[in-house]
């Protein structure tokens, strides 16, 4: 296997979204270019979608490239284009909402108002099925509705659905807020120069010649890379992520890659990380932001690389994750993505 090699030139912004679905659980992470080494600050709310990659933009050397993650799907299931005609993501994307994809982004209240222009279902929980939604669109099983990369391997589950709405694991209604507040006006918006991974090309490309390049995260697929684990064992917890206590026993692992690989901490972020990022279960968002910046960093570095994949129709429709390699994807259905 061909070592990868750091990321040249490198972006001199790396921001990661922890994207919850109510915009309280967005938490941001960022690490600046200073001096030839990056310095990571302590997370942050997102803040309005609207002027998150504005704001980004305006925080960067005129002349560096800002790369930024977002923890939601960027992408479609290859099934469900072939239904709805789709050949090509990025060329839809900025269409969605408008015109004969205005109502892309209305959940469906009832089974009938599910369509291929109209995918996302449930509205509400009370008598919805998931097969509702296969139905509708034509498909044979749920699993048409995940992408090659929400596939399970030996290190996580299999991502949820892109288009169920339901639960604590659905990811539909933070891709909505995702695609319609950030994504698509970035794109519309030629000024900012906003280039998607891997649609747009490698990610060496882009970050020579666009100023915002986003890409998909997911801090699940991350711990494995960082060496993160939630044994049950060790913490006395069942909780993993959700426990402050488990959060601080993966402290030392964070802290030490830090310092393997020249990321310098500011000092209240290495506070929060030897902290466990709080009491609140919800300390689990600012801890996935970090962890989400950390696996961008490590790719940037030449730790690991893009995985960027070799079928034309993924790279062009279903997209992939920064960091997963397609080698590891097992052709096989499981449970829902872990959050």
């Amino acid at each position: 296997m061909t070592r990868p090699t750091p990321i040249a030139p490198p972006p001199a912004l790396v921001a990661h979204a922890d994207w919850g679905t109510a915009p309280v659980k967005r938490w941001l992470a960022r690490a600046a270019l200073a001096d030839g080494h990056y310095v990571t600050q302590a997370p942050e709310p997102v803040g309005d979608a609207g002027t998150l990659l504005r704001r980004l933009l305006d925080a960067t050397d005129p002349n560096g490239a800002v790369l930024v993650g977002f923890d939601f799907p960027i992408g479609l299931p290859l099934r469900y284009a072939e239904r709805a005609g789709v050949e090509d993501f990025l060329a839809l994307l900025p269409r969605l909402g408008r015109e004969e994809w205005g109502q892309f982004f209305d959940v469906a209240e009832e089974r009938e108002g599910i369509g291929p222009r109209r995918p996302f279902y449930p509205h509400r929980p009370g008598g919805t099925r998931q097969r509702h939604l296969t139905e509708a669109l034509g498909l044979a099983t749920i699993d048409d509705l995940r992408r090659v990369c929400d596939r399970p391997h030996p290190h996580r589950r299999a991502a949820s659905p892109l288009f169920w709405t339901l639960g604590a694991q659905q990811v539909g209604k933070a891709a909505i807020a995702g695609w319609r507040d950030v994504l698509a006006p970035g794109l519309r918006d030629p000024v900012l120069g906003v280039a998607i991974w891997p649609f747009s090309g490698s990610l060496p490309a882009l970050l020579r010649s666009d100023r915002i390049v986003a890409v998909e995260t997911y801090p699940g697929e991350v711990y494995h890379h960082l060496g993160i684990t939630w044994p049950r064992a060790a913490t006395g917890l069942a909780s993993g992520k959700r426990s402050q206590r488990a959060r601080a026993a993966n402290a030392r692992i964070l802290l030490d890659w830090a310092e393997t690989v020249g990321v310098a901490l500011d000092p209240a972020l290495q506070r929060e990380i030897e902290d466990g990022f709080g009491p609140s279960p919800d300390g689990e968002d600012p801890f996935d932001a970090v962890v989400g910046l950390l696996g961008m960093l490590n790719v940037v570095l030449g730790r690991r690389a893009p995985g960027e994949p070799t079928d034309r129709r993924v790279r062009r429709v279903e997209g992939w994750i920064l960091g997963q390699e397609a080698r590891t994807v097992a052709h096989r259905a499981c449970s829902s993505r872990e959050d």
